[in-house]
């Protein structure tokens, strides 16, 4: 237990209602300053065991629990959340280096309505109705499939945890949670919530530690029963591989390097708003348009009113509500990201604008970065760099748009910019993408399905979508005679 901001945290994990300490320990870094913010127990073969157990002691509890009771449950630790926005937004600031504002105006209150969404779809829009064939009347249900692990991400943590948490256990299946161990700290406060709010000892358990070491652990015990993770492709590709040996149903949220097309008919001043968006989150966002497909009859005025534009924006302690742009997460990524640039540089890509880390605030700050690129086939153009960095290059009609936007292994988003409705709806039709978004940018409603095409994911999330993954749907078929009250 520790404290950070004033608020008590446990550092260790939590399984069975418990919390359990390792010998073992590895440091939180927080982003904005390097500081070591926590020794959080590092998990392995012992604690995955254990956590696993609990999910199935508590599986057992759970999933005969009416819906009614998971619902009222689940908004209840909706209800505490919303009391706690302001805390978890801190911690949240100092493990991860987001932006405090955008966590108290719309992440944190978002986390609470994951809970409710999915509560309420629960008790709402989950029943199918029964249909006939030849007389026999079919009735489908969503039994809950069983222990689930959920493998999050270190860019949202507490959001995009919880878009899996919920429905997962609205579904009437137990968790297993494990957090990135660069921003681990929210998960263990979330812990705390679900005991407060009196979910069943086991039904919510955090194994925290080093992907590497209690990952494997988790993935390949054949008592997991679902599996959804979000994260890189390559890591996607090892669950997959240990997951296939118990034929373990798998959802991958994955990468992307999503193209953001600008016609010629586009009203540049959303264009060049929707483009500085693509840098939200030090540009650590999977779904921003880093690719800028540009009409060549505006390609100039663009480029120079974009650059123009993000000369604007404010870089530095993201605690400050001026600040546009926080840190990178963690010194390993800061020099993952440089290298890239470093090697378009070299490799003849460009360079229009930033660049090179922030000297002036030292640390892990890194310029917003954009570069032109005429080669299709440059690391720069196809590979996720996933920091404040998008590449520019222009085209000439409708196919050419649509064939580079097409051009990478990744098919997660995509970002449309024009003012005919035709082209929008034949490109958004053409473009291989989970979401298309048009004249806007990260609109997103729980009930639409999210998820990627291609190596950007398998599967779909959100409310029916999710309950398809997280339940096992059951149809029970029923002869119209031979029946006795």
């Amino acid at each position: 237990m520790g404290l950070l901001d004033g608020y008590s945290i446990s550092f260790d994990h939590f399984i069975g209602g418990e919390r359990v300490a390792s010998e073992r320990h590895f440091d939180d870094i927080s982003p904005i300053d390097g500081s070591v913010v926590a020794q959080i127990s590092a998990g392995g073969r012992h604690e995955a065991y254990l956590a696993v157990t609990a999910a199935e002691k508590g599986f057992e509890v759970w999933s005969r629990t009416p819906r009614g009771e998971r619902a009222s449950l689940m908004r209840t630790i909706a209800s505490i959340i919303e009391e706690r926005v302001e805390i978890l937004a801190m911690v949240e600031t100092i493990d991860n280096g987001s932006l405090l504002r955008s966590h108290i105006r719309s992440v944190m209150p978002r986390v609470a309505h994951n809970f409710r969404f999915f509560a309420q779809y629960l008790e709402e829009s989950l029943d199918h109705e029964d249909f006939d064939t030849r007389g026999h009347r079919n009735h489908i249900t969503y039994d809950p499939a069983g222990p689930s692990l959920l493998i999050s991400p270190w860019n949202a943590p507490l959001m995009l945890e919880t878009w899996k948490i919920a429905p997962a256990l609205a579904a009437g299946n137990s968790v297993v949670l494990k957090p990135s161990e660069w921003s681990p700290l929210t998960a263990s406060i979330l812990a705390d919530i679900t005991k407060e709010a009196g979910l069943p000892d086991g039904v919510f358990n955090v194994v925290q530690g080093i992907g590497e070491e209690v990952g494997p652990h988790l993935v390949g015990d054949q008592r997991i029963r679902r599996i959804s993770f979000t994260g890189s492709v390559p890591t996607a590709k090892a669950i997959a591989q240990v997951a296939a040996k118990n034929l373990t149903p798998c959802s991958f949220e994955l990468g992307g390097k999503s193209p953001f097309i600008v016609f010629g008919d586009a009203d540049l001043d959303l264009a060049v708003k929707l483009a500085l968006d693509q840098y939200d989150n030090a540009g650590q966002v999977c779904l921003s348009g880093t690719r800028l497909l540009v009409d060549e009859s505006i390609f100039e005025v663009f480029i120079d009113r974009f650059s123009a534009a993000v000369v604007e924006l404010r870089q530095g302690d993201p605690r400050a509500e001026a600040v546009d742009l926080g840190p990178q997460i963690h010194p390993e990524h800061l020099e993952r990201i440089d290298g890239f640039v470093q090697r378009a540089k070299a490799n003849g890509s460009k360079l229009v604008f930033g660049g090179s880390k922030n000297d002036e605030l030292g640390g892990l700050y890194y310029r917003p970065t954009l570069f032109v690129e005429d080669r299709i086939d440059s690391e720069i153009f196809q590979e996720e760099v996933f920091g404040p960095v998008l590449v520019a290059k222009s085209f000439s009609g409708v196919e050419e748009a649509i064939q580079l936007a097409n051009s990478t292994k990744f098919g997660l988003a995509g970002v449309i910019v024009t003012s005919s409705q035709e082209i929008a709806a034949r490109v958004s039709s053409e473009v291989v993408a989970g979401t298309i978004w048009n004249n806007c940018f990260f609109v997103r409603d729980l009930g639409a399905p999210f998820g990627g095409s291609k190596s950007s994911g398998v599967g779909r999330e959100g409310g029916q979508w999710s309950f398809d993954f997280f339940c096992d749907v059951k149809n029970s078929v029923f002869a119209p005679t031979g029946w006795r009250n």
